[in-house]
């Protein structure tokens, strides 16, 4: 695996979107936080455009995106935002030069679909708070995503969870929105499993929903050679009216018991204020007991 440069003071980061729009406003507070670090923030031409709910045309968001991976001043690029709609300009996008030349690509949710893709070039990404919502992370988070980009070493402790399944493994990190993995299955974005440890979250769904996407991921390999199962924040779900009949946690643990992997809940990643910052494609060490979790980047 690639690991791009690691940013130091003075660098260019990039701010675009991919996917839904945002305005200057919204922006602001992670400008400000570029600038404290020491970093020179620059605005994509995404930022303040509007068609419908996107950030532009899709060849517009595009082109952004393309013109940032291209320019070597660029060091990182943030996306502003998720929502819907990178996986609209994914396959406009040529990745030719940015594989010759590996920046640092930042966000979440629905910016999985960044994150798998260039997985499969064998390039890290940081799965990490995104300017849309930085305001209202906790500063555990933002100073993740800082020593992320600064390349210090990563530790992560949090209490354990009841239903965790206990145990040690090591592997490739990666992962993302359960939304969005679901929806790459089959296509060339899809990510090969083996041997890693992966990281779903998500928000908003209902509980059915939870159990088909995973229940899919299950017909696409997903688990069978899986080292271990990170499940981050799941978020807002819901129940129809008649019930499913089973909460989340125990519809995951149903859907994996077969394999004998351990699975860490409520890890700190995801819809959260507390939404700690993930390099995908890092080699890691997981130890779940019952007391506490140790995520370490080896």
């Amino acid at each position: 695996m690639i690991t791009p440069d690691f940013v130091k003071k003075g660098d260019k980061i990039a701010i675009v979107s991919t996917a839904r729009k945002v305005d200057f406003k919204e922006i602001n507070d992670a400008v400000e936080i570029l600038i404290s670090w020491g970093l020179q923030p620059v605005t994509g031409a995404t930022i303040g455009k509007e068609n419908n709910q996107f950030a532009g045309s899709d060849q517009e968001r595009a082109s952004d995106f393309q013109k940032m991976l291209e320019d070597k001043e660029i060091k990182a690029i943030w996306c502003a935002r998720g929502g819907y709609g990178t996986v609209r300009i994914v396959d406009k996008i040529d990745f030719s030069t940015f594989i010759k030349h590996p920046k640092w690509v930042i966000g979440y949710s629905d910016i999985t679909v960044l994150h798998s893709h260039i997985h499969n070039f064998g390039i890290a990404t940081i799965h990490a708070p995104m300017p849309i919502d930085i305001h209202k992370n906790t500063t555990q988070s933002i100073n993740s995503l800082k020593d992320a980009l600064f390349g210090k070493k990563i530790t992560y402790r949090v209490p354990s969870s009841k239903k965790n399944i206990l145990g040690k493994c090591k592997g490739q990190l990666v992962g993302g929105n359960l939304s969005i993995l679901y929806s790459l299955c089959g296509s060339v974005s899809s990510i090969d499993t083996s041997d890693k440890i992966l990281c779903i979250e998500d928000l908003d769904e209902y509980l059915y929903h939870i159990d088909r996407m995973l229940q899919n991921l299950k017909r696409n390999g997903y688990f069978e050679r899986l080292s271990g199962l990170i499940v981050g924040g799941m978020t807002n779900l819901h129940d129809n009216n008649s019930p499913f009949g089973k909460k989340y946690k125990r519809i995951i643990l149903d859907i994996v018991e077969e394999y004998g992997f351990p699975v860490v809940f409520k890890f700190p990643v995801g819809h959260l204020e507390d939404n700690r910052a993930l390099v995908l494609g890092a080699e890691v060490s997981l130890k779940i007991d019952k007391d506490e979790v140790i995520l370490e980047y080896i």
